[in-house]
């Protein structure tokens, strides 16, 4: 069962859907609640049914190799992950994601969040800071701030950081990341038509042919995930389970934004 509904009503249906004994593929932000969240996850398991959340960027295609090389160990030990967006947010003028409360943190930033604690997923998450703000080049009658900075802090000094300059006017948008590791480096960028990745160790870089987009073959891999899953009675790499945690570094950065920045342990959300 795909659950594409708003966050406020989804766990109430994915509840039923599990009543019901049915599989469950939930849109994200799973939740607003992390308690809550993590209360349906725990009665999934219970009655043997398999949640998964439709974090599709995970098979955005620079990101799925990226994902795959830092799995490797093709650059050592991954000490830090930094996204920008660099695009137009003009879009969402006159659209219901105008009228989002942290549009780009809660929304918009969600599968970047995701990715970066998959990158840095052997790390304890000790921090998020966020701040949001208007800037002079977004729209004037747009409602949402559109210019965004979230930072993760890790226990043994790794970061990541996203960060929205709000509307750039560019001929070349893009998404780019970087992921530094100890032995090398992963760059590339996604969406936008600007998809590409490469991997850069022992003075060598080399590129990789890239087959599909984010849209829609990340929705394939996100459900194709679930599928396999089922079939392998195993738990799906997107699994309800795996997503709590980047869950909780979203409310804590929405937290952070909303107290001017404060650095926000994720202690302090109810689990």
């Amino acid at each position: 069962m795909d659950v594409a509904t708003h966050p406020s009503v989804r766990l109430e249906l994915i509840r039923r859907a599990i009543e019901a004994g049915k599989h469950v593929l939930a849109q994200k932000p799973l939740a607003s609640d992390a308690r809550a969240a993590r209360e349906v996850v725990e009665e999934a398991e219970r009655r043997g049914v398999t949640v998964a959340v439709n974090q599709n960027g995970r098979w955005a295609p620079p990101w799925r190799i990226a994902t795959l090389l830092v799995e490797s160990g093709a650059i050592g030990e991954v000490f830090s992950v930094t996204h920008l967006f660099d695009h137009d947010f003009a879009w969402i003028v006159g659209t219901p994601f105008d009228e989002l409360e942290h549009l780009v943190i809660y929304d918009f930033a969600l599968h970047w969040t995701d990715i970066t604690r998959c990158w840095l997923a052997a790390r304890d998450v000790t921090a998020v800071r966020a701040w949001e703000y208007r800037t002079p080049a977004q729209p004037p009658e747009s409602i949402a701030p559109l210019g965004a900075v979230i930072a993760f802090d890790y226990a043994d000094g790794a970061s990541g950081v996203i960060r929205s300059v709000g509307s750039s006017r560019t001929a070349r948008p893009g998404n780019p990341f970087w992921i530094h590791g100890t032995e090398g480096t992963i760059r590339g960028s996604v969406r936008k038509g600007s998809d590409f990745v490469e991997l850069e160790g022992d003075g060598e870089t080399t590129r990789f042919e890239l087959a599909g987009e984010w849209l829609p073959d990340g929705f394939a891999g996100s459900m194709g995930e679930l599928m396999c899953a089922i079939a392998e009675q195993r738990e799906p790499f997107n699994s309800a389970r795996n997503n709590l945690l980047t869950l909780r570094m979203t409310l804590a950065a929405c937290r952070s934004a909303d107290e001017a920045g404060r650095a926000v342990s994720l202690d302090e959300l109810p689990a």
